[in-house]
């Protein structure tokens, strides 16, 4: 999932089980800390015996009749999320966008949909996208003996030096659309600390030196210290995680987060481009601290060695499989294929493309034993999601007037997931842009509620309505690739109509620790089952 952008938050309870949320869009981590509170959720639920005032939409009088149930096959569903694990890099296992192996995945997911008996496309869009290309470096050096025998302070002859090397991936972590950088010890290259980096005086100090930004202010978003470390001529920029996850998914530590920086914003700043000569990584907590007290607070110095090209458009790809119905009406299920360059992604978002993959064989199934639907069937995986939800924009773009035309609905799964562990939270939360859609899928959650009980009593399902403009707290995040099909059809004059699932219990989330280990297959069945339901329900009944 990109990062640095609006989710749903905070909800309204009407039910024991089911959770309606009305309220407004923000960031999908206070989201989830919202509803793992205990003491929210108490508060919650005396406001539900206190209210008689909960707003809702009716579909008929009476009960829509949605046949039976899809059937999800959750170690498939496994099955898929590991073959799509598998083909990440062989040092650092991501499937980073514009890379072989996500080549190599798009083309599995094409190859698999042309098996399960739909017409088969890979499109292929070229967009500004970063490469990593080595293995990167990071050390610093505490001087040893000064001066002996004329030795440089932390050359090879400067006896009694002491050299900390950061493993790469599990100490920092290369952002999004960062530069390359060749800083080595002799060059003996400034660290100033920034803070926060909302002191702009600060940053005109570090002209020409290294910046190193603490988390926890409140501006330290990546675009913003990516945009200022441009501004004001920075060689590199360094963020530490202080605050993000701290000691909750290992040790004490805060591990370090990829996350991307809005690639039109650090254009503009650059005069057109991103910079290539400005590398930018994120810390850990511990990390942090040892170059602060080796360099910054210390006469030590850093060496940082970063080899990425940044200045380039990369094929990204979109595989997609299409079974045609009777009309030209499309219904359209997706997800992204890429992850973060230096994590598995099991949960982000292998487990959505799992889920869609899923999905598109319990539908081959369905349709060998039920014949054509009514409406178009497709299903898509998106490229260039976690850079700036390249994929689906650009897919929209080119396929534009046929969505505006004939979309009836889009479903996107995202991290539809909840952790391994309960004890990290144990909801989904489904949310839409339309009133119908809207009850529709609330009713069909309180029937998956009724016919799985034992799911029941494990997880939480949250409904959300979001049916405002574009931007406005009641309108649709655009987090996700669901964000196109909603705003861009027709020039923003059509307003498409889609559904969501987000998980919870996603720590590791954008960080080397979204492992296999960490997945959680049951709990796709959730969202899957409700969605395919759903979506069966609209592709054979092309006036709903």
């Amino acid at each position: 999932m990109s990062s640095d952008a609006e989710n749903p938050d905070d909800s309204d309870v009407i039910s024991a089980e089911i959770v309606e949320d009305w309220v407004e869009a923000n960031n999908r981590r206070t989201a989830i800390e919202f509803l793992r509170s205990t003491t929210v959720m108490a508060s919650i639920l005396t406001v539900l015996f206190l209210s008689s005032t909960i707003l809702y939409f009716m579909l008929d009088e009476e009960q829509v009749d949605y046949g039976s149930s899809m059937t999800f096959d959750q170690d498939r569903t496994r099955s898929y999320a590991q073959d799509l694990v598998n083909l990440g890099h062989p040092e650092w296992f991501g499937r980073m966008s514009g890379s072989v192996e996500e080549q190599a995945t798009a083309e599995y997911i094409a190859n698999l949909f042309e098996e399960l008996g739909y017409q088969s496309t890979l499109h292929t869009y070229e967009v500004p996208m970063h490469s990593i290309n080595s293995e990167p470096s990071l050390r610093v050096c505490a001087p040893g003996t000064v001066g002996s025998f004329g030795a440089a302070p932390c050359s090879p002859a400067d006896i009694g030096q002491d050299i900390t090397t950061f493993n790469h991936r599990m100490d920092y972590v290369i952002q999004g659309f960062s530069g390359e950088s060749s800083i080595m010890f002799g060059q003996d290259i400034e660290v100033v600390h920034l803070g926060n980096g909302s002191d702009d005086a600060l940053w005109a100090s570090a002209a020409g030196k290294i910046g190193y930004v603490e988390g926890g202010g409140s501006k330290t978003g990546n675009t913003f210290i990516m945009t200022s470390a441009i501004e004001n001529d920075l060689t590199a920029v360094i963020r530490v995680n202080k605050d993000y996850n701290c000691g909750m998914i290992e040790g004490n530590d805060c591990v370090p987060i990829f996350k991307g920086t809005n690639y039109d914003a650090i254009a503009a700043a650059n005069g057109g481009g991103a910079p290539s000569q400005l590398a930018f990584i994120a810390m850990s907590k511990d990390a942090g601290e040892i170059l602060e007290s080796v360099v910054i607070n210390g006469s030590g110095r850093i060496e940082m060695i970063i080899d990425v090209t940044n200045d380039q458009e990369l094929t990204i790809r979109v595989p997609c499989g299409t079974y045609y119905g009777a009309t030209d009406e499309l219904v359209i299920a997706g997800g992204h294929h890429d992850t973060v360059y230096h994590a598995q992604g099991a949960v982000d978002d292998s487990s959505g493309t799992a889920s869609v993959l899923e999905m598109a064989t319990m539908f081959s199934e369905y349709i060998t034993e039920n014949g054509q639907p009514e409406r178009t069937i497709r299903f898509c995986t998106w490229g260039g999601e976690e850079e700036g939800l390249w994929g689906s924009t650009a897919y929209v773009a080119e396929m534009n007037q046929e969505l505006a035309e004939n979309l009836r609905l889009y479903i996107n799964l995202d991290m539809n997931h909840v952790d391994i562990d309960p004890a990290r939270g144990n909801s989904v939360t489904l949310f839409t842009n339309h009133p119908v859609d809207y009850e529709h899928i609330k009713s069909l959650s309180e029937e998956y509620l009724e016919d799985n009980p034992d799911m029941a009593e494990k997880y939480t399902i949250n409904l959300g309505l979001y049916d405002g403009e574009k931007g406005e707290s009641n309108g649709m995040p655009c987090n996700s690739d669901h964000c196109p099909f909603v705003y861009d059809l027709d020039g923003g004059n059509t307003i498409g109509r889609a559904a969501v699932c987000y998980g919870s219990g996603s720590w590791e989330y954008h960080t080397y620790l979204d492992e296999m280990d960490r997945f959680n297959e049951e709990s796709l069945g959730i969202s899957i089952t409700i969605y395919s339901n759903y979506m069966k329900y609209l592709a054979w009944n092309s006036e709903a």
